[in-house]
């Protein structure tokens, strides 16, 4: 079957039940203004509300809403990652659909995609929403990764991004198990242009500061060496500098003026360098987890069910449609 798919708009859902009608009404009206031919695809990350309810009744009044129904939650890059596999329109707008990201932005985008010519455009908060915690962190954040990366993650990206056919093939190449799709979007290439926008913000978030810290650890151990080349620098220095001390103590020794040994300083001392090699172990224990995952070679995810995929509609209660697939 050809592709005649103009735009396709990819978002994922969990918890998302009260927002769907809102998000497709703006998202039907924002595309709209750019082509008649369009899908929306709707991913159900396992959602415990009734969000795939609510987008099926959605799929019985417009043909061109497409479900994939994942079998469990898998997480919010996975699921993004499998909208985008599954997608068909020549250009791609990823956003999520609890309206913190505005539908009507697509317009911006595809003018600014149509002006440049670029491959993606993204967008990046002129100013980072939230409270104090949510800001520092998100300072935090971004600092420390970049300091360790050697690609360099745009400051306060945000999900929302129109991107081209072509960008997206490239995208869905990279076979990472443990994704941060952050890393993936900078490391793809192609020509991207940042646009500001103003994200909203919602009570009842779930991005929590130990989800963002699980974040930090995951996208420097998939895109970065550093933390081990700075474990061996580190453990140097400590020799360096034991060498030195011992060489002192020995002079001093020799020369009559060592006292009494300070337990204090003996504690203190086993202490450091106790915790500096548990620390030292588990960074080397992250990318050994790292590389456990990635060699299983496991789908990241299983769909358990599409619909408005014209191939499975047909098939629809059947077991083939309704079997788990799995993709890549």
């Amino acid at each position: 079957m050809p592709n005649d798919v103009r735009v396709s708009v990819v978002t994922s859902m969990f918890r998302s039940s009260p927002f769907l009608e809102e998000f497709y009404a703006r998202t039907v009206k924002a595309i709209s203004a750019i082509s008649s031919s369009y899908e929306i695809v709707f991913v159900n990350d396992g959602s415990p509300d009734d969000s795939l309810a609510v987008a099926l009744r959605l799929r019985e009044r417009d043909a061109r809403v497409r479900i994939i129904d994942l079998s469990r939650n898998f997480g919010h890059h996975r699921a993004l990652m499998t909208g985008l596999t599954m997608a068909r329109g020549e250009l791609i707008f990823l956003i999520d659909c609890d309206l913190e990201e505005e539908p009507e932005w697509l317009l911006r985008f595809h003018e600014v995609l149509r002006r440049t010519g670029a491959d993606v455009v993204y967008g990046v908060q002129s100013q980072r929403k939230g409270g104090l915690l949510e800001r520092v962190s998100g300072h935090l954040f971004y600092t420390v990764v970049n300091r360790l990366l050697t690609d360099q993650i745009p400051r306060n990206v945000v999900t929302v991004r129109l991107m081209t056919r072509r960008y997206v093939r490239a995208l869905v190449q990279h076979m990472d198990r443990e994704i941060c799709l952050a890393g993936l979007w900078v490391i793809t290439g192609f020509d991207q242009r940042a646009l500001e926008v103003v994200k909203g913000s919602r009570p009842g978030s779930s991005y929590s500061l130990r989800a963002r810290a699980s974040a930090l650890v995951n996208a420097v151990t998939s895109f970065s060496n550093r933390p081990l080349i700075y474990i061996f620098y580190m453990g140097a220095i400590v020799v360096t500098i034991s060498l030195i001390a011992a060489s002192v103590l020995v002079v001093r020794a020799l020369t009559g003026h060592i006292g009494v040994a300070g337990y204090a300083s003996l504690i203190i001392s086993i202490w450091f360098l106790g915790g500096l090699t548990l620390f030292s172990v588990g960074i080397v224990g992250v990318y050994l987890a790292k590389v456990f995952t990635e060699t299983k070679n496991r789908p990241y995810t299983v769909i358990r069910a599409e619909y408005g995929t014209p191939e499975v509609d047909e098939h629809a209660g059947t077991p083939a449609a309704d079997a788990a697939v799995l993709r890549r």
